[in-house]
């Protein structure tokens, strides 16, 4: 890794971002931003608690909230999540930003990563899900910074001149599209294993890349699915987590794809990596 930041700037070792990253980020209100499955629950149900078998995992919240309340609901509630508050960047976002890696995948669902390219051009693949006019579940934007405003571009347009901002899991902006409940994931799975989750150049682009994985949570079922899908190929790579010990499922995950664990927490690792 002494040559981690030159290759986060060439491309060959790709930040891969969870939920995690946003353990220490308080919002200028006081309150917490969500940082794992059990605190985005909370979010998404005003607070309150849900049964055990749905605590499991906030997909399966996420799946009940909009049996009983509709679609719209969990679309808007997560919105409300990460829009209505006023929050700075967290800190893995602020580091990114001094060097700026050609390609970045964020699994988060607000614009934090978006903020950090703001001022050059670059791309946006937003993942959608449940869509019947195409088997593609994504949406490419190109990034105009003399007009600050995102353009959709057809598959064929991208191209690799530009950083790639890549959030499989969706975005609030440009526009609202979530992958968060089950029948989000079923979709955006089944379709990933056909090779529709990723527009082809960055399919040819992802092979014999390393991953530095950052505040992803492999002990859950869903999110070691999405990275498997999305790291296909992949050479190997780094995963943070600052725990006395790693639950089976974490460590077969990382033994699998062939990563190497740092015991770190995601401060003192950025703090050995200043740029």
């Amino acid at each position: 890794m002494d040559n981690l930041i030159e290759k986060l700037k060439d491309g060959t070792l790709v930040p891969f971002l969870g939920m995690g990253v946003f353990e220490d980020s308080t919002a200028k209100d006081g309150t917490k931003l969500p940082f794992d499955s059990d605190s985005m629950i909370l979010a998404l149900n005003n607070g309150r608690a849900m049964s055990p078998r749905l605590m499991y995992e906030y997909s399966r919240a996420a799946m009940s909230l909009e049996q009983r309340k509709g679609r719209e609901f969990i679309v808007q509630m997560t919105n409300h999540i990460f829009s209505s508050k006023e929050y700075d960047l967290p800190k893995v976002y602020t580091w990114l930003k001094e060097f700026k890696p050609k390609y970045v995948i964020d699994t988060n669902l607000d614009d934090s990563l978006q903020k950090v390219y703001s001022d050059e051009n670059h791309f946006l693949i937003t993942g959608v899900s449940r869509i019947t006019a195409d088997y593609d579940r994504f949406i490419i934007y190109k990034f105009d910074v003399s007009k600050n405003a995102y353009e959709r571009i057809e598959k064929e347009a991208l191209t690799l001149d530009l950083p790639i901002l890549f959030k499989p899991m969706g975005s609030t902006k440009p526009e609202m599209n979530f992958i968060i409940s089950d029948a989000d994931f079923v979709d955006w799975l089944t379709e990933a294993m056909g090779g529709f989750a990723m527009p082809p150049i960055l399919k040819e682009f992802r092979k014999d890349k390393e991953y530095l994985f950052m505040g992803v949570d492999f002990s859950k079922d869903t999110f070691r699915m999405v990275a498997n899908e999305i790291t296909i190929d992949l050479k190997g790579g780094v995963t943070i987590f600052n725990k006395p010990e790693l639950t089976k499922k974490e460590d077969k995950f990382i033994k699998t794809h062939n990563l190497e664990n740092l015991n770190l927490s995601l401060n003192e690792f950025i703090n050995s990596h200043a740029y």
